[in-house]
């Protein structure tokens, strides 16, 4: 049978070696970080130390390949990965496989030159460089960038660029940022208006308004005005044109790759729910033994069991080099509202510890929100799953190929 939903052993023992070095690096140094509470040097320590550990152990940039200094692992196996790195806050950072640089060091090894692979993406790899996505803009829709109103104007030997972005996370420290801007005013069709940039930070003409303190709190999500930005010609990214598709073709894998850390976040819930109701006694009995309890813990875990099949079959397909829209949209879809069950679930299940800030929980409930709107909200998803079911069904007379295309 060609069906098999083991990983591989080399696979399994990086994903134990994973796990071991949250256990053994990863907790010990955020414990030490929470305990210093807003001590810059402290946190630089830490960092540092989880960050050169985890080269000295061969688990650097899981998702690059050898050549830049990676480990070369696909998809599938980046989902093993991720799951365990995001188990923990700085899990995925300590092994330089964090959003955005994640979703910007796959964007320029496929599209960048030679010479900006050089000059941004090795650094980057090297952990010398952290860097920034900037399309989103707070005048038009996000989940149209068609719309976007920033725009790049040909000035000979440079680009002018005038604009206005906002919800830039990673702006505050990045050394460069990928920068969506129109260039075209009356293109053959709207998906070809816009083009990409490569821009240095600081740059005369990039100011950070502000960072965009959410419902969580501040976590360097910035707003960007944009005034007489000149970017040399040679730094634009792709053709022109083309960052509509640069931008779709980064955003597939890097929803899927959200999707991996936060079924890692579900699963602490789901096991900090378990372990409440094994302890928590009340009215004659162990909350576990409650079949209100029961139901809570049966939903949240079949949705977890849901969640990493689905990341599985969508990992595999990009792996494939399959056309993979369809399973991505419907995992980000469902992995993100189950993280937002799975957390809440546990939260009722702790009562009034859940909602303190006793446990990770509340903070997890607060992070989990934006999971349903970033990177395409649950409503684009939906339109485009329905569109694609509609359109098999009308070309092959079965929904079946906008359904995972199973041999079911």
């Amino acid at each position: 049978m060609a069906i098999d939903f083991s990983f591989p052993p080399e696979i399994e023992e990086v994903r134990h070696r994973v796990r071991q070095f949250c256990d053994e690096i990863v907790r010990p140094a955020e414990a030490a970080i929470a305990e210093q509470e807003g001590d810059r040097a402290t946190l630089v320590k830490q960092v540092v130390h989880m960050r050169r550990t985890a080269q000295e152990r061969g688990l650097w940039l899981p998702h690059m390949p050898e050549e830049y200094g990676g480990m070369g692992l696909g998809h599938v196996a980046m989902a093993a990965v991720s799951a365990e790195a995001a188990k923990t806050r700085f899990g995925p950072f300590a092994l330089n496989a964090q959003a955005p640089d994640e979703g910007n060091m796959h964007t320029l090894l496929h599209w960048a030159t030679d010479e900006q692979k050089e000059k941004y993406l090795k650094p980057l790899c090297e952990g010398r460089a952290r860097s920034c996505f900037a399309m989103t803009e707070p005048e038009v829709a996000g989940s149209d960038p068609t719309l976007i109103q920033t725009a790049a104007v040909d000035a000979g030997d440079h680009w002018r660029i005038n604009g206005h972005k906002w919800f830039i996370s990673g702006a505050q420290g990045a050394q460069f940022a990928i920068l969506i801007a129109r260039t075209e005013d009356d293109p053959d069709r709207p998906q070809a208006a816009n083009s990409a940039f490569l821009v240095d930070i600081p740059s005369e003409g990039w100011e950070i308004v502000r960072d965009v303190h959410t419902m969580s709190g501040s976590h360097n999500h910035c707003e960007i005005r944009i005034t007489g930005l000149q970017v040399p010609k040679e730094n634009i990214l792709g053709g022109r044109g083309q960052g509509h598709l640069l931008g779709q073709a980064r955003l597939g894998p890097a929803r899927l790759a959200h999707c991996m850390r936060w079924v890692g976040q579900a699963e602490i819930a789901l096991n900090m729910m378990i372990d409440r109701a094994l302890q928590r006694y009340a009215h004659g009995s162990y909350l576990a033994e409650k079949q209100g309890i029961q139901w809570l813990i049966a939903d949240s875990t079949m949705e977890l069991y849901q969640c990493k099949l689905m990341i599985l079959h969508a990992a595999y397909k990009i792996d494939r080099k399959e056309d993979f829209k369809s399973e991505v949209s419907m995992a980000k879809h469902f992995v993100a509202n189950s993280l937002n069950r799975i957390i809440d679930r546990a939260i009722q299940v702790h009562g009034a510890l859940g909602y303190s800030t006793d446990t990770p929980l509340a903070d997890m409930m607060k992070q989990a929100r934006w999971a349903r709107f970033a990177d395409g909200a649950d409503e684009v998803h939906q339109w485009r799953i329905a569109q694609r079911a509609i359109e098999a069904f009308s070309r092959t007379g079965s929904v079946a190929p906008a359904a995972g295309d199973l041999p079911l």
